[in-house]
């Protein structure tokens, strides 16, 4: 279980969450999400374990195509885009 403190100025590292937009580059393509920590909490921001899952997709660490995936709590869904992106 994940303690994660609502306020915006109660963590250095959690004002990233605060933003309206997060920007990525993956695949060749610029990626800007919108978040909205403040009406849909935890669910509406990038959290830094999709940006390390789309590193490692991006890395072509696993093959994955011709497989079948369904993303699950995938808060704003950066990873499903990176792979398609990528044609996985």
């Amino acid at each position: 279980m994940a303690l994660v403190p609502y306020e915006e100025a109660a963590g250095v590292g959690l004002q990233k969450f605060h933003k309206p937009f997060a920007t990525f580059s993956f695949a060749n393509h610029t990626i800007r999400v919108r978040q909205d920590w403040r009406q849909l909490g935890v669910a509406a921001v990038v959290w830094d374990a999709a940006v390390v899952l789309s590193t490692y997709l991006e890395m072509g660490a696993v093959e994955l195509r011709g497989c079948s995936a369904v993303e699950l709590g995938a808060g704003t869904g950066l990873v499903s885009i990176v792979a398609a992106l990528l044609g996985l």
